[in-house]
Order: structure tokens, then C-alpha cells, then sequence
């Protein structure tokens, strides 16, 4: 191997081993931050946030009669909105829903999955400052399956909000709650409103290892969703100091009319889509949380601004919100109206990953299990792909028959590279030979390698989906730590390694020396990117591995491919 060979291998082996120290800094049990503080993880998303608040963030209707003085003290109370899936429980604190318990998913300790916390904005709450909001006390009651706020200002403009399950023909999955809210004038004298924000409530990380970009602002314009996570409040050095930022308390910014805000972290959202008017700003915040004994990590919350109105006496103004408090489940994300499936951020290969998951989750339909339906998407793509397979399997059997006479070559122009490269070619062409034949299913691998990985990550379906000794498919198949150093061990991704150099010891040699030591990496770059991610990509790609072996064996079963140049190939056809 020369010089420049292993100076590629060392640059590649470090870069990896920097991107793996790097994510363990981002996970890194941190100390909670003094009340009032925001501790500073490492920037992950560069977004600017301008330093002045938005023309549209202006006092809401309470805010702008409360806000020089205090709230008296109040008794809170709570109601329940609930249907199969979902439980809402809205305060009289601020008018809107504390929490959103979602009946049909379990969390840590066999509790339900809890979206948003009392402690949080409740989801709906009308605020003029979300930085430092004033959450009055509103009148609650219940009529029916309606819960109705209702709360009069100073100015004689009384507020009146509903919340209620939207209407749905499908049998489950139903998360969609609709707000409707009211502004009437009974004064004597114009009343005008410059803004107001509508808050989404909080999102947290669910599992104590989760990566910062999980935890994320979202919004959507014009059908593509933009965002930032929490890291992004921690500043950051940049890379080798260009674009370096400063920490900042939170995030806010002017928006050209976004259908949707949401909060989200890796599998589920609060997504809220304005009805009558498009949102014109978004803002938020991060909180440091201790919910693991051993493990701090980082809670988003956030809000969307809404442009102001003026009422003359007697006039009402009316706004309609789509709420969403749920799993991020692309198929019934799509049936909504204002793109609510891009908060699934499938990225490049959308088309891959949307084809994949509705794929995977027809297999499940059929099979009943989620690894017997990654097992069975693995088998028909490998079936897809087995022809393709054969003829670079032959390829590179005839290029490794090759070999010698393109040795031969090298030892005989290893001082002018550019002759070399003319009489390889020529080679080549003499022979009937494709040099990249064999790459072929490698090239088609990848847009399906990339598209599981972004699916994978998010597909809230695999959420404690077990498979042998695996108990939750969406997340390393972790057994032990080892003593020392607490390093996990993962036996999915181990596997994938090991088959991997098993197949590349079966793979006809082809190329240079130095290029075959090259590829010896290949499993070792694999196993950084699948060792701390879903084992369900790691148990795809195993899989995966395994089949190719088997055509391997099947084809080196075959006789031997003959070398004929191409001149005496045709003659023989010609007779």
C-alpha cells in the first residue's frame, strides 16, 4: 500500500472515530442549569435568528390588558377530551391542553407515551410573549364532547375558544383535535390587536441516549418543512471557526406564511396548522430535564405567530387551528391537508423512504411482526435484484481472469500512468469487459441503504417491536456494557460486520492491491454508521449480506467464465 493509500485509510478512520466522540458529547450526561440559565450543547443546525422579535409577535387580546399587572392566584382546573387514541387534558391555566396522553403507546416503567407537561405552555394557549408568558385563569366547561373556555378583558373583548375532536372515517389513529377561537368587541371603542403567538407546548427526547437533533422546531412552507433542534441554542465553535455563534435564550423569527409549526422529537409531534390565516412567525425555546437518574437532556418548546386584526365595536374575529398530538405516522399524516407528512423529514430520498415504510408496513399487515416484514422486504428486494447480481457477479469474475494481463500492463507502463490508463481501457474493450459491471447493484444498494437509515429513524411503527433477543427494533440491540469502558455491545450490527468481510474474502479480486485494501474498510465505515442506530437496519443489511453469499456460492458453482476477445467471440457466433 503506498503513501497516499494509507494516508486515505488514517484520514477516513479518524474522521470516523471524531464523528463518534463528537455524538457521545452531544449524549454526554451534562449539570442541570441554575433556573433562568440555558446550558450550551454543541450547534447542530445553523439557523439565523434575528435579534429583534417579529412585526407579528405583539400583545395578544388577554396579554394586552394584563400585562402591567399580576394574575391573582387561581385554582386550576381540568378537563378530558378522549376517544381510542388519544386523552387531552385541558387547564383553566392559559385555556388549552396540559398534557396528551396516547393511549395506545407505551413509554419507559409500561406508563403511556405523555406529550407536553404541566409545566409547559399547554398546547393552544393564546400568549403575547412567549419568553415570558402570562397564562390567566379562563371559565372551563364541558358541553358534550366540546370543552369551552371563556375569559372577558378589560376592553369588554371576551374570548371564547372550543376544543373538540374533528370528525374521521378511520377507524384508529385518530390524533386530530380542532381549536376554534372567538374575539367579540362589546366595548364602545375600536380594538386592535398588532399579533399574537399560539403555543405548541414542549417535546422531549423519550429515550435517554437520543440524539440533540432529534428534539426539534418545525415548520413548513410551501411544502418543505425547515427547523432547527436543540443544540442549535447552545451556540457553537463552527468548523475551524467559521460560523461561529454565541448561545442564545431562544429562537425567533418572521415566516413568509408556514401552513404548519410543529414540535417534535424522533417519533412523535404536536403539530399545529393554521385554518383561516397562514402562521407569519415561530419561536422557541430549550429547557435542560432531568427525567434519568444518570441522564440530563434537553426539552423544546415552542409557539407560532399569528398576524393581528382590528375589531370595531359589535365585530368578531374568528380563527380555526388543526391540532395534531400524536405518532409520527407518515400514512395518516398524509391524509391531512397542509403537508403534515413532511415533518417526517425523509430528506433526498422522500420517494425511497415513502416506498419502503408503505412497503414494510404491507408486509406487517400480512405477517403480523415487524422483523418477519423486514426479513420479507429484504428477501423481495434481493430477488429484484438477484439477475442484476448474477451478470456483476460474472463481471468480476471476468475481471479478476483479468488480472494478470492488466498486471502485466502496469509493470510495463509504471512510468507514464496516462499510457497505462489507454492500454487498460484498451484492454477492456478487446475483451467485451464493463470495469464498472460490477457495481451496478452497489449503486442501486445505496438509494435503499440511505432510505432505510432515514426511515428507520423515524418510523414510530417499530417502537417496541421485538425480535429474538431485540426489544425494541428501533433502537441498538443493546445485551451488555463492556466492564471497563461502558462501551455497548450490540450483537445485530457485529453480525452485519462479520458477514460483510465474509462476503468481501468471497468477492473475485479485482483492481490494484491498494484499492482492495481500501474496500477493507468498507465494514468497518458500516458498522460506525449502524452500531448506535435502529437495529432494524442493521438486521436488513445482515440479511442482506446473507443472501449475497448464497448467490456467491451458487455462482462460483458455475463454470468458470473463459476469456475471448471479442473479434474471435463474433466468428464464433457468425458459424
Amino acid at each position: 500500500m503506498d503513501r497516499t493509500a494509507w494516508i486515505a485509510v488514517i484520514l477516513c478512520v479518524v474522521g470516523l472515530v471524531l464523528w463518534e466522540v463528537y455524538l457521545a458529547k452531544q449524549i454526554r450526561p451534562k449539570p442541570l442549569a441554575a433556573p433562568g440559565t440555558t446550558a450550551a450543547p454543541v450547534s447542530s443546525t445553523p439557523v439565523i435568528a434575528p435579534s429583534a422579535p417579529p412585526s407579528s409577535a405583539s400583545p395578544a387580546p388577554e396579554a394586552a390588558a394584563v400585562a402591567a399587572e399580576t394574575i391573582p392566584a387561581f385554582q386550576e382546573a381540568v378537563e378530558t377530551l378522549r376517544n381510542s387514541d388519544v386523552e387531552l387534558r385541558l387547564t383553566n391555566r392559559g385555556g388549552g391542553i396540559a398534557e396528551a396522553i396516547l393511549l395506545n403507546h407505551k413509554a419507559e416503567q409500561n406508563a403511556h407515551v405523555t406529550l407536553n407537561s404541566s409545566d409547559r405552555l399547554p398546547i393552544g394557549a393564546i400568549i403575547d410573549n412567549p419568553a415570558a408568558p402570562l397564562l390567566p385563569e379562563y371559565k372551563i366547561a364541558r358541553e358534550g364532547d366540546v370543552i369551552r373556555f371563556e375569559r372577558t378583558l378589560a376592553e369588554r373583548v371576551t374570548i371564547r375558544k372550543k376544543f373538540f375532536f374533528q370528525r374521521s372515517a378511520e377507524a384508529k389513529d385518530n390524533f386530530v383535535a380542532e381549536l376554534d377561537v372567538d374575539l367579540e368587541n362589546g366595548g364602545a371603542a375600536p380594538y386592535a390587536n398588532p399579533g399574537y403567538f399560539v403555543a405548541l407546548g414542549g417535546a422531549a427526547s423519550i429515550h435517554p441516549k437520543d440524539y440533540p437533533s432529534y428534539t426539534r422546531l418545525v415548520w413548513c412552507i410551501d411544502g418543505k418543512a425547515k427547523g432547527i433542534d436543540v443544540g442549535w441554542f447552545g451556540g457553537g465553535s463552527g468548523f475551524f471557526g467559521v460560523g461561529q455563534r454565541t448561545a442564545q435564550p431562544f429562537y425567533q423569527q418572521n415566516v413568509a406564511g408556514a401552513e404548519w409549526v410543529a414540535v417534535s422529537n424522533q417519533f412523535f409531534t404536536t403539530l399545529i396548522a393554521p385554518l383561516t390565516a397562514k402562521a407569519n412567525g415561530v419561536w422557541a425555546r430549550r429547557f435542560e430535564i432531568a427525567r434519568w437518574p444518570d441522564q440530563k437532556s434537553f426539552e423544546i418548546e415552542g409557539a407560532l405567530g399569528m398576524p393581528g386584526f382590528q375589531l370595531q365595536p359589535g365585530q368578531t374575529y374568528s380563527a380555526r387551528f388543526e391540532i395534531y398530538t400524536g405518532p409520527k405516522l407518515y400514512h395518516r399524516l398524509a391524509q391531512l391537508e397542509h403537508n403534515e407528512a413532511e415533518i417526517m423529514d425523509f430528506g433526498m430520498f422522500k420517494i425511497v423512504c415513502q416506498f419502503l415504510l408503505n412497503f414494510m408496513n404491507s408486509l406487517h399487515g400480512l405477517l403480523g411482526n415487524y422483523a418477519a416484514a423486514i426479513l420479507a422486504l429484504t428477501t423481495i428486494i434481493k430477488l429484484v435484484l438477484w439477475p442484476i447480481q448474477n451478470k456483476a457477479n460474472r463481471s468480476m469474475r471476468q475481471m479478476s481472469a483479468l488480472s494478470p494481463k492488466m498486471q502485466e500492463l502496469r509493470e510495463k507502463y509504471k512510468d507514464d500512468p496516462t499510457r497505462m490508463n489507454q492500454e487498460v481501457m484498451k484492454l477492456y474493450k478487446e475483451y467485451g469487459i464493463n470495469p464498472v459491471g460490477g457495481c451496478l447493484p452497489m449503486v442501486i444498494q445505496i438509494p435503499i441503504f440511505f432510505g432505510l437509515f432515514k426511515m428507520l429513524g423515524q418510523a414510530v411503527e417499530l417502537r417496541n417491536a421485538k425480535f429474538l433477543w431485540v426489544r425494541d427494533l428501533s433502537q441498538p440491540d443493546t445485551v451488555a456494557h463492556l466492564p471497563v469502558l461502558g462501551w455497548p455491545i450490540n450483537i445485530i450490527p457485529l453480525c452485519m460486520a462479520a458477514t460483510q468481510i465474509w462476503l468481501m474474502q468471497m468477492t473475485p479480486k479485482t483492481g490494484d492491491a491498494t484499492q482492495r485494501r481500501v474496500m477493507m474498510f468498507t465494514p468497518l465505515i458500516f458498522l460506525f454508521i449502524c452500531y448506535n442506530f435502529a437495529a432494524a437496519l442493521a438486521l436488513y443489511y445482515t440479511t442482506q449480506n446473507l443472501f449475497s453469499i448464497l448467490q456467491f456460492y451458487q455462482n462460483k458453482r458455475q463454470p468458470a467464465p473463459t476469456l475471448e476477445k471479442r473479434s474471435v467471440a463474433a466468428k464464433r457466433k457468425n458459424r
